[in-house]
């Protein structure tokens, strides 16, 4: 990272009598360790009885003065509070220019400093100016191969990287590591920093196994020149963990973490901030492993740490509750994790201001939160919004605005709409191809997202080619066995499966449910989705007896991991609900539902898009039992919701009018089911094109709807443009179906002809 510098004191020319002297040098020692112990609320007020000390002596622009000046804005600067540090460091430069002149290597230190803190508000135009300034200064008073100017190449490549200009990062950071080790030796401490920034780029990169030796390298020097309990050798230990996490190797990772924590605890202290950085970082990875009630404390005890040692209005303490959020967020508790979101993003525009990219990346962060609640108008402003400040902040070509078009997209994509959702991910995905290249997880990722909405246009090859690039990338940066890996797996099987291909999906399922118990544990959420996943394909080829235990396992494992009363658990209850229905046992299927419906509308509110697909379900039970008066009110609810929240043209709403049709039509109440079926239809062609599978569907039935009023020729009609679309269908589905998939499309379309044969007779 870029740090502030700042040079050693020698107080015996502050003043004339030595108790003076000695006070001032008690005072200063003394905050020094303030310093190191990161007590930086207690070091500030001795600095600042230094500096009034110095003043009334008249040396305010002497070396001294403006050493105590430089110190006491670092210790602001370290608690985030850049309004007191910044006229400090300004100060200070403007008196080393006044004394020494432009280009005296203390000038180049005060630029850096003030540079330094220009970055973290953001202001990156700013910083890129004074760190350019000073590296020149160095290099001409120096010499090009000094260490400072070394660190100054650091410092420049670091605010590089922050911006994504990799390419430039890389040269400076290069060059750095070359003057230390020529300068300094190969075993220098400041070669372990040069080799860990180095990796550091890479780990932006993607480039995993080009930053691990180097992180090795590194540690492996600390540990020989400092000593193995060492705060930097925490640090690289930190480092070194935050690489394996990444790759999901979260047994190498644990024991780093726990003994970076152990010497830091031992070294600094165990209320420093860099103890509050690594439970952080430890609560992280068991929250990435599900376990989130090991996690829960450590992120409490970080953030406490960091709101005693730097203010309850440092960033640090924005960061730790922006993590807590996260927390709150996946275990579903949506409230706590809103004040958290709200208390971070106050924090961090009173510190950093309004148009800051960590500003960006809690709106970011806080509109996916409403997304999951299903507040969608309220997310897009505010994607909307985090988009703005991050291209103005990073240009419209950095790896942070492909994820906000990307998370833009998705939203798009909920709402159905999918040529805004379209446009916006093939945008995403030309930035990271062009920033991070073809082989980065964020381009597969991009990969990803751009074949699921693929998938919901029904464009199922082009969606398989996206998968499987996808996943050579994945496997190649990750290795075979990591949970992002099984996650294309099981992408890849519910693709196969909407197609009918049961036979190339199973194998898939279970592969990525052998990955996922295996990298995460027997229960981890994400092995319950898996069991779930795997339990719909047997649900999907008649085999209940297979999916019953997967989705009573899958429900077991979320209500010991998020809890009985998570969204998630819901879904769990609804699938076993749907699969006691499919077998007629609907006295065993109605509290499910029943209770799958409480809890999403106390977890999501009652106007959730999930709300009207639980009211939808219900109806249906209520449907196959003959109870069409309590089956009616919950179809008009559930088209009321859906309508409200995916607005009136989504597919999901087509769903909805067809099926509150059906009921009508059942009741024998044709006059209302009728216009029901034709605004579907419309819908559906709207959305999806007109040679969809669903829209054979929804012809069929306005078919059948006609023909129970006596109406054949109407009957005649979409029945015959049924078939049509059907013949569409089965033609693709000849060159690319399962031999399952090809005959049942060779039954419906055989069926549809000897209606339409009838018809014609009749």
């Amino acid at each position: 990272m870029v740090k502030p510098v700042v040079g050693e004191i020698k107080p015996a020319v502050v003043a004339q009598q030595s108790g003076e002297v000695e006070e001032f040098k008690r005072l200063f020692q003394q905050a020094v360790e303030f310093s190191k112990q990161g007590k930086y609320s207690e070091a500030i007020p001795l600095l600042e009885r230094a500096l009034v000390m110095v003043e009334n002596d008249g040396a305010s622009e002497t070396p001294v003065g403006v050493q105590v000046m430089n110190f006491l804005g670092l210790q602001h600067h370290y608690q985030g509070n850049y309004s007191e540090a910044l006229p400090l460091y300004q100060r200070s430069l403007a008196i080393y220019e006044k004394v020494l002149g432009t280009e005296h290597s203390n000038v180049a230190q005060s630029l850096n400093n003030l540079g330094s803190l220009y970055r973290e508000q953001g202001n990156y135009t700013k910083a890129l100016t004074l760190l350019q300034r000073s590296l020149a200064i160095y290099e001409k008073v120096l010499g090009t191969d000094h260490p400072d100017v070394a660190q100054s190449l650091n410092n420049l490549g670091s605010l590089y990287r922050e911006q994504g200009n990799y390419t430039k990062a890389l040269t400076l950071l290069q060059r750095s590591l070359a003057i230390r080790e020529k300068v300094l030796g190969t075993d220098h401490p400041d070669v372990a920093t040069s080799l860990n920034n180095l990796a550091l780029l890479y780990q932006n990169q993607g480039k995993y196994t080009e930053a691990l030796p180097l992180l090795q390298q590194s540690l492996a020097i600390k540990e020989k020149a400092l000593g193995t309990d060492h705060p930097k050798v925490a640090t690289s230990l930190n480092n070194l963990a935050l690489l394996y996490q990444n790759q999901g190797k979260y047994t190498e990772a644990l024991p780093l973490y726990q003994r970076s924590l152990a010497i830091t605890e031992k070294t600094l202290g165990a209320d420093h901030p860099d103890v509050a950085t690594i439970l952080n970082n430890l609560a992280f990875l068991y929250s990435e492993q599900g376990n989130y009630a090991k996690a829960l404390p450590l992120y409490q005890r970080s953030l406490a740490i960091k709101e005693k040692t730097l203010g309850a209005d440092h960033p640090g303490v924005a960061i730790s509750l922006h993590n807590l959020a996260l927390l709150y967020r996946d275990q579903g508790k949506y409230t706590e994790a809103l004040s958290q979101y709200q208390r971070s993003l106050a924090i961090y525009e009173k510190a950093l201001g309004t148009e800051h990219p960590e500003v960006a990346t809690i709106l970011n962060n806080l509109a996916l939160l409403y997304r999951d609640q299903g507040k969608y108008t309220e997310a897009l402003l505010l994607l909307q919004k985090s988009l703005a400040i991050t291209e103005k902040a990073l240009g419209t070509d950095h790896p942070s605005v492909a994820s906000r078009l990307s998370n833009m997209a998705t939203l798009y994509q909920l709402q159905g709409k999918y040529t805004e959702a379209l446009l916006l991910l093939q945008k995403s995905l030309a930035i990271t191809e062009k920033v991070l290249g073809v082989d980065h997880l964020d381009f597969a990722s991009s990969l990803r997202n751009l074949a699921s909405v693929y998938k919901d246009q029904g464009k199922y090859t082009e969606a398989l080619l996206l998968l499987q690039k996808s996943l050579a990338i994945t496997e190649k940066a990750l290795g075979t066995d990591h949970p992002d890996v099984a996650d294309i797996f099981n992408n890849l099987a519910l693709l196969y499966d909407i197609q009918g291909k049961y036979a190339e999906a199973l194998p898939l399922l279970q592969r990525s449910l052998a990955i996922t118990e295996k990298a995460l544990g027997a229960d981890h959420p994400k092995v319950a989705t898996s069991l779930n996943n795997l339990a719909l394909l047997y649900r999907a080829q008649g085999k209940y007896t297979e999916a019953l235990p997967l989705l009573q396992r899958s429900l077991a494992i979320k209500e010991k991991a998020l809890g009985a009363d998570h969204p998630k658990v819901a879904t769990s209850l609804n699938n076993l609900a749907l699969l006691y229905g499919d077998q007629g046992k609907y006295t065993e299927a109605l509290p499910l539902f029943q209770r799958s419906l409480a809890i999403t509308e106390k977890a999501l509110g009652t106007d959730h898009p999930k709300v009207a697909t639980s009211l939808n379900n219900l109806a249906t039970l209520y449907h196959n039992q003959g109870k069409y008066t309590e089956a009616l009110p919950l179809l008009q609810k559930s088209l009321a919701i859906t309508e409200k929240a995916l607005g009136t043209d989504h597919p999901k709403v087509a769903t909805s009018l067809n099926n509150l049709a059906a009921q009508y039509s059942d009741l024998g109440n044709y006059t209302e089911a009728l216009p029901l079926y034709q605004r579907s239809l419309a819908i559906l062609e709207k959305t999806l094109g007109t040679n969809h599978p669903d829209i054979a569907t929804s012809l069929n039935n306005l078919s059948a709807l006609y023909y129970v009023q006596g109406n054949i020729t109407s009957a005649i009609e979409y029945l015959t443009q049924g078939m049509e679309v059907q013949e569409t269908t089965l033609t693709s589905f000849l060159a690319t179906g399962s031999e399952s998939q090809k005959q049942a499309s060779m039954r419906m379309l055989s069926a549809t002809t000897n209606a339409t044969i009838s018809l014609h007779l009749q």
